[in-house]
């Protein structure tokens, strides 16, 4: 069973995405909050698998209190899955490297958000959708101070660096396995390597790396 937890300042969009996902048999809503502090608060409390985080709140906003909750827990539970807007990329991006999973725009179809809650509570990154990878290439792209290399990317094997490069490019396990004609099985093998070397929760903070650093332009 995954448990939820549902953050939005608005009380209809609680009570819809909640009425939502208790209809599935493998989600459990355990509670929601209406703004960031009141979900850092109640994701201890409640332990979640996954939240389900607004931007916009009163209190303490969706991309503080994402930093907040990550901060405090690195590795592991919860999963935090942003909920957003188009006028909100940029604190789309921000959370994204504070460590959220992915994210999802409010008016994506209900069974969207069933399968994109079940998709970061397995561990995975939200980051197969075209717009996704247009964000972060996007943002990426921006100008920002010259950082060199972290010395954990010499860890990574020329495989793995391959491999991290197809991430960054939102390929999904089984787009990787088929351009480097690898068993789907051996690319999660090195996706599970590379994110243990790198220190890295999931997949969506390995693409911010791999941009940010440079291995990966924008646009290529």
């Amino acid at each position: 069973m995954i448990r939820v937890l549902i953050v939005d300042d608005q009380a209809m969009v609680r009570q819809g995405f909640g009425a939502l996902l208790a209809a599935q048999p493998d989600l459990l809503v355990v509670g929601d909050a209406a703004d960031g502090a009141q979900a850092v608060a109640e994701a201890r409390r409640l332990d979640p698998d996954v939240v389900l985080m607004d931007v916009r709140m009163p209190v303490l906003d969706g991309l503080a209190a994402t930093r907040k909750l990550l901060g405090d827990r690195p590795a592991g539970r919860p999963r935090v899955l942003i909920l957003t807007t188009f006028d909100l990329d940029d604190y789309v991006y921000e959370a994204l490297r504070a460590g959220a999973s992915g994210f999802l725009l409010k008016d994506a179809p209900a069974a969207d958000l069933v399968h994109a809650v079940r998709v970061v509570a397995a561990g995975d990154a939200l980051l197969a959708p075209t717009v996704t990878r247009r964000l972060i290439a996007e943002f990426a792209a921006r100008p920002q101070r010259q950082r060199p290399r972290p010395t954990t990317l010499a860890a990574l094997t020329p495989r793995e660096t391959e491999v991290l490069r197809l991430i960054a490019r939102g390929r999904s396990n089984a787009e990787i396995s088929a351009e480097l004609v690898v068993a789907e099985q051996t690319v999660k093998t090195h996706v599970g390597r590379i994110l243990a070397k790198l220190h890295l929760r999931d997949r969506a903070q390995a693409v911010v790396l791999a941009y940010e650093t440079g291995l990966v332009a924008a646009g290529e």
